[in-house]
């Protein structure tokens, strides 16, 4: 029987080799957007989790039809929400997070944070790339198999959203119909630019043919000079 509170969007899409995505409706500031977890395949059938959405029985078995969850990945210090209930559903799976979730969650188990030693599950597959002078503490990740950047709040693209609140505050932002940042989060997200554009510079040297966002849809032609692009003003 349906869980009244699935969706057709609790399954899992394909997106490159070894790539599936999964998308929830949630509200920021009032707007109506939409969030992404990305799932990779490791070795053999374990898992990695980036930016868990809402855990339905649904997803769980698509998500258990493609493998073991093996790590729970904490992207930043705002995607999180639905991170502790995968952790109690998966006891085994390793929790990655920013340094500063520990303080934010004390209620959240975290088992290495984005500046520990490398884990070694990812060696050869997948690159954890922090954004130094972020103060979300965003930690991109470049995918080998898939040659996919995946990002959660770095840049947004969101297209052309339905709702009068969520057309007029994304285009007084700068990330209505475009792949773009929040003037908002420019203002304010930033603590050290010199510091940031060389964390930026560092993904964009990935040869990366995909990237993969947070909220919106990902960009399969031309990533890298779309993203080079997006952030030219760091």
């Amino acid at each position: 029987m349906r869980d009244e509170h699935e969706t057709d969007d609790d399954a899992l899409t394909p997106a490159g080799d070894g790539v599936w995505l999964a998308t929830t409706p949630v509200r920021i500031l009032g707007m109506g957007l939409s969030s992404t977890m990305v799932a990779l395949r490791l070795r053999g059938d374990s898992l990695l989790l980036y930016s868990p959405v809402g855990l339905t029985p649904a997803r769980r078995a698509a998500v258990e039809a493609l493998g073991e969850v093996a790590h729970l990945y904490a992207p930043n210090l705002y995607h999180h929400l639905w991170l502790g209930e995968w952790a109690e559903a998966f006891p085994g799976a390793r929790v990655h997070a920013p340094a500063g979730l520990r303080k934010k969650r004390p209620d959240l188990r975290v088992d290495r944070t984005h500046g520990d030693p490398p884990e070694p599950d990812f060696e050869g597959l997948v690159d954890e790339l922090p954004i130094a002078g972020f103060r979300l503490e965003e930690a991109a990740l470049y995918y080998h198999p898939a040659r996919a950047l995946v990002v959660a709040d770095l840049v947004h693209n969101i297209g052309a959203p339905e709702g009068a609140w969520t057309r007029l505050y994304t285009k007084a932002m700068g990330f209505y119909d475009q792949l773009a940042l929040s003037r908002m989060i420019r203002w304010t997200a930033f603590a050290d630019r010199k510091a940031a554009r060389a964390s930026v510079d560092a993904l964009l040297a990935r040869p990366f043919e995909r990237l993969i966002v947070g909220h919106g849809t990902p960009v399969e032609t031309d990533a890298r000079a779309a993203l080079q692009a997006a952030l030219a003003w760091l």
